[in-house]
């Protein structure tokens, strides 16, 4: 392959699916939320997908709840399991930064959601969604980043969408 080649081949955009794709394989995310005075604190929560909004119903025993709950600006991850993956250094994922909203209990998107959750993660939702310390959290995508190999990130808009290649940082020899 000559250089010209492989400069498009960098340069070119991963179809949109692909970004779908990993998120539908995927039944948990990875959360990084901060505390009020800036303390990060990383964890994780099954999840479902409405339209272009991701919803996770969180109890306040977990520190993130209350991040979340206060309003606090929050990154999300989807990731390729490591056994799946050809190169660990290279695994794919999409990071997402999001807007928390909680969600009114029992009010219909409650329920829409709840229900999504209960066929999605199954019985065990009824049980947590009657708990009084868990909360629908709605996580709105506000803009992030997706990676599918070496030199080959991009930047997602707040749709999912891939917009460009991320090629502020250009990774360089000694």
């Amino acid at each position: 392959m000559n250089h010209t080649q492989e400069e498009a081949n960098r340069k070119a955009k991963p179809v949109a699916p692909k970004v779908k794709e990993l998120i539908e394989r995927t039944q948990s995310i990875i959360l990084a939320t901060t505390d009020a005075e800036g303390n990060p604190n990383s964890s994780y929560a099954p999840f479902v997908q409405l339209d272009n909004t991701f919803y996770i119903l969180v109890s306040f025993m977990a520190k993130h709840t209350k991040n979340l709950a206060d309003g606090r600006k929050a990154s999300i991850m989807f990731i390729e399991d490591e056994s799946a993956t050809k190169q660990i250094y290279a695994r794919e994922r999409l990071t997402i930064e999001t807007t928390p909203s909680q969600i009114e209990r029992d009010s219909e998107t409650w329920n829409t959601i709840v229900a999504k959750l209960k066929e999605t993660h199954g019985k065990v939702v009824d049980v947590i969604a009657d708990m009084q310390d868990f909360i629908l959290i709605a996580l709105q995508p506000v803009r992030g980043s997706y990676v599918n190999g070496f030199g080959s990130a991009y930047f997602v808009d707040e749709k999912l969408d891939i917009l460009e290649h991320r090629n502020d940082v250009n990774h360089q020899s000694k």
